[in-house]
């Protein structure tokens, strides 16, 4: 039992390293949250590469494909 609290400790600290690492070298959070406002507006009005453009901008780390499959996916669902 008091394993599992020492073993959620530890991975807590972890955490918050890895989280300042991540501050001091400029990388931003993998787990933010895409804001598809814009994204969906540049869709509406057929600029694709914008949209995948502004995707990315949002999410540095989503290659190419992964933007271009994740607009596509929002085209649709429109």
């Amino acid at each position: 039992m008091f394993e599992k609290f020492r073993n959620e400790r530890r991975l807590g600290r972890l955490e918050r390293k890895i989280d300042l690492i991540m501050a001091h070298l400029g990388i931003p959070n993998p787990d933010g949250v895409i804001d598809y406002t814009g994204i969906d507006e540049l869709v509406r009005r057929g600029k694709k590469a914008h949209a995948i453009k502004l995707y990315r901008d949002q999410d540095p780390l989503a290659s190419l494909i992964e933007a271009k499959d994740a607009v596509e996916a929002r085209g649709q669902s429109s």
